[in-house]
């Protein structure tokens, strides 16, 4: 009760776009929700909670400390699958708690296999290739000695899945390098074959690839963005509607920021607004101060340009974002008192200020708008008939 702002999360929301990316990816097909990156921006803790009401039997991470988070979240015991960094002492925890690891090069796969002898036990891997992203993955003579060792060790490894990652899937002047990937992808598999190790669940697309490249689902699809109601791009979405016939998107934004009006103050024409001069009043203005500022997220190049809602209206920065407050032009905004609610992202009324708005006028993704959002905002649960806040 006492933060300057919050979020809302929007359980319905998320209800639906699971349904919807349900839709497309069917059964036998498994869906994975990625959340890091603090669930992107979305906070890991509630959107895990949400997730398994919708029916999320699993999870993917990047790191082994988005694991434990998951993992502390979670009610039930998910699968929980680490796509990137893990030092060894995290190694140990994974394996104790049946958590699977991506398994890239020979060193990785020695410590693991290490590990899991000195446990008496199975670590469980995802072999992943190297297709042409040139981030991380095995290449044909990594692959084959990798699959020599799990051979050797079967009583200490359990080959779960083999994998790769898409190299932006969501742009067209990427989709023939994407195609060289997944022929790339299925001569490496071959391997697999000649050896006679079976490569389990077989898992390529990200969100983008659910969308653009259905044929590549294979087994698993691991989508992140989709989930939370954000189109990987507008090339993806456009094509989508294009293709689908729909004249509106089918999903929904789980995500609103909201704050309130701390003062108001009237400022006469002419007069400078904030520090220094880069706002000057065109004419009598009444300013409303918003304790918000670019330590909780609100960028400070939105100065001079940002906007937020204001009794359904829209009302512009006007001056500096500072530290802690932004001052906003609520003249237009009849009524406008200390108290109100401020709609930082979201919806208010007929009036909506999008994520996307906001990454036009600093000329970011929308990933990285969300993930700056800091873990100290409190974010609450809405529309699930639970009151859940945090």
């Amino acid at each position: 009760m006492f933060d300057p702002s919050y979020i809302e999360l929007d359980f319905d929301h998320l209800k639906s776009n699971r349904e919807f990316l349900a839709s497309l990816c069917k059964k036998p097909c498994e869906l994975s929700m990625v959340v890091k990156g603090n669930a992107y921006g979305h906070g890991v803790r509630e959107m895990v909670a949400m997730a398994a009401q919708c029916g999320v039997r699993h999870f993917s991470v990047y790191s082994a400390d988005e694991a434990v988070e998951v993992f502390e979240a979670a009610d039930s015991r998910p699968e929980i699958m680490i796509m990137g960094s893990i030092d060894n002492d995290a190694i140990g925890w994974a394996i104790h708690n049946n958590i699977s690891i991506y398994i890239f090069d020979h060193e990785r796969l020695e410590r693991a296999i290490n590990i899991a002898k000195g446990l008496k036990t199975k670590v469980r891997v995802h072999l992943e290739l190297e297709t042409g992203m040139n981030r991380t993955g095995m290449d044909q003579k990594g692959l084959n000695k990798a699959l020599e060792r799990v051979k050797a060790n079967a009583e200490y490894v359990q080959l779960v899945g083999t994998c790769t990652h898409l190299a932006g899937a969501e742009n067209r002047q990427n989709f023939e390098r994407i195609r060289n990937q997944i022929k790339t992808f299925n001569a490496l598999r071959q391997q697999f074959v000649q050896h006679q190790v079976d490569p389990g669940t077989i898992h390529t697309s990200c969100s983008a690839g659910l969308l653009n490249f259905p044929e590549y689902n294979f087994d698993r699809v691991r989508s992140g963005i989709l989930h939370y109601g954000f189109w990987p791009n507008d090339q993806t979405r456009e094509a989508f509607l294009q293709r689908t016939g729909l004249e509106q998107s089918p999903l929904k934004r789980v995500i609103s920021w909201k704050s309130h009006i701390m003062a108001i103050q009237d400022v006469q024409q002419n007069e400078w607004i904030g520090y220094g001069e880069t706002y000057r009043a065109p004419r009598n203005l009444r300013i409303a101060v918003v304790p918000v500022g670019y330590s909780h997220g609100f960028d400070r190049s939105l100065s001079n340009r940002g906007s937020v809602l204001v009794r359904g209206h829209s009302a512009p920065v006007a001056g500096i974002v500072n530290m802690n407050c932004i001052s906003v032009d609520v003249t237009d905004c009849r009524g406008a008192a200390p108290g109100d609610e401020v709609v930082l992202i979201g919806k208010q009324g007929e009036s909506e200020i999008t994520v996307s708005s906001f990454s036009e006028s600093l000329h970011v993704l929308n990933y990285e708008l969300l993930t700056r959002l800091p873990r100290s905002i409190p974010r609450k649960i809405v529309n699930n008939g639970l009151p859940h806040s945090s």
